[in-house]
């Protein structure tokens, strides 16, 4: 389990476009700068990655060429957790620079990132990305300071075949966390080594997976008290996430005899056919399909049980502190040209591009969009679809109603104490629960006393 991952190869996919599909941004034209500006922006491929690299110095070419005005410095890299805060606190990060969607709320409260709202009022468009994105970037005085430009949030994904051989409806995936014990029971009934529901337990994402499952049912792992964090998961509804595991583990023998199960092995079980469900999210199924020599039409995704909150994330872009309107517009204009929460016009163009490499068009995520935006976005999608895109309605159905939240500070340590939770229920039929949560929620708080 890596997300970060896939904000980087999500950002890789937006700075790796052609400077045709540059010149779709017409819609939206913001005035250009009326004097020469010079700016500092990361994300540009390696020279290891010839072909990238190649594309991201057209596309610049291109820009400069359009925006005579304004000269791009464009340095290698995304986001790298072990350099930011030196390159931060030497005054070395770039004008315009990649973030995860965890890294704002720290940023702007240490006022290290610029307010861009006044210049983002020439982009029409940031009023149609989703409210729960444009909070992330958004400070306690109300004022922005970041677009996003990609996010993922965890689902059910399915097996429909199996679940047509269970008698269960793939068009209808479950809704409650009832409904999954009772579709894992059929599933797992139909034998041959069928396991009806899979979880992690090792190597974070037991926790990362027990976080997304408190979630799901309106609970927390980390609250913010006055100035300080503490543990929130010892209660009734940290109980009842690892209650039904154990249940559904030893009482309906409906999760399998392997486990201390890590990222890659669900998505490997899944590909096999020999799995009936597991919360993840869409960028499994390329993965599924590709690297495990599945086929998109088997699978499906469903909103995430419960749905009461679900764990997500992705990345977006920040303006560094003291840079000028200027900058800011230069900035904001190069994000346009380069896709993202600007120029939802370029959709259909990148959709076309990538069904022609024969990438998968059809995913329901990402997808920033709501209002005008979102009818270009699902249009292009109908129209240059690849996959069979049905197959997530259900996900796609409860995307404007179930909130995202995103992780824990220092979620990575948290998840690591949170997975021995996650492996004794699993693995041991006489798992104390109540200890189980009280030891972990001992470790977390110090971990917790820890934030700054």
């Amino acid at each position: 389990m890596n997300r970060r991952l896939l904000g980087k190869s999500l950002a890789l996919a937006l700075v790796a476009g052609t400077t045709m599909l540059g010149a779709a941004c017409a819609s939206e034209e913001p005035a250009t700068p009326s004097g020469p500006v010079t700016i500092t922006v990361n994300g540009m491929p390696p020279a290891t990655d010839a072909v990238n690299r190649k594309n991201f110095e057209d596309d610049v070419k291109a820009f400069e060429a359009k925006y005579p005005n304004i000269k791009i410095d464009a340095k290698e890299g995304f986001m790298d957790p072990q350099q930011f805060a030196t390159k931060l606190a030497g005054g070395q990060l770039e004008d315009v620079f990649y973030v995860y969607l965890t890294d704002p709320a720290s940023l702007i409260a240490k006022r290290q990132v610029q307010d861009i709202s006044a210049q983002l009022a020439e982009f029409p468009s940031i009023k149609d990305v989703k409210p729960d994105l444009m909070k992330v970037f958004t400070g306690g005085d109300g004022k922005v300071y970041g677009v996003p430009v990609a996010n993922y949030s965890l689902g059910l994904v399915y097996n429909r075949t199996l679940f047509t051989k269970a008698g269960l409806d793939p068009a209808s995936p479950p809704k409650t966390w009832e409904e999954v014990r009772e579709a894992a029971k059929k599933i797992a009934a139909l034998g041959n080594g069928t396991v009806g529901y899979g979880d992690y337990s090792k190597n974070n994402t037991g926790g990362w997976h027990f976080t997304a499952e408190m979630y799901s049912i309106g609970g927390d792992v980390a609250v913010k008290e006055g100035d300080a964090w503490k543990a929130a998961f010892n209660n009734d509804k940290g109980k009842q996430v690892l209650q039904q595991l154990k249940d559904m583990r030893w009482t309906d023998n409906t999760m399998g005899q392997r486990q201390l199960l890590e990222w890659a092995d669900l998505l490997q079980m899944m590909a096999s056919g020999k799995l009936g469900m597991y919360i993840g999210s869409a960028d499994n199924f390329p993965v599924i399909v590709n690297q495990y020599k599945a086929k998109y039409e088997d699978f499906g995704l469903g909103g995430i049980p419960g749905g009461q909150g679900t764990l997500g994330g992705g990345d977006g872009y920040m303006f560094k502190a003291g840079l000028s309107p200027e900058k800011i517009k230069a900035g904001l204009t190069w994000l346009s040209f380069k896709g993202g929460a600007l120029d939802p016009d370029r959709i259909a163009a990148d959709n076309e591009k990538a069904a022609a490499k024969g990438q998968p068009v059809g995913l329901p995520q990402p997808n920033i969009w709501t209002g005008a935006s979102l009818a270009k976005w699902e249009e292009a999608t109908k129209k240059h679809a690849n996959i069979p895109s049905e197959n997530f309605g259900p996900f796609l159905a409860t995307a404007t109603t179930i909130p995202l939240k995103l992780e824990p500070p220092l979620a990575q340590q948290i998840y690591a104490v949170l997975d021995t939770a996650m492996q004794k229920v699993l693995t041991d039929q006489n798992a104390d629960i109540a200890k189980l949560l009280a030891d972990a929620e001992k470790q977390v708080n110090t971990i917790l006393s820890t934030v700054k």
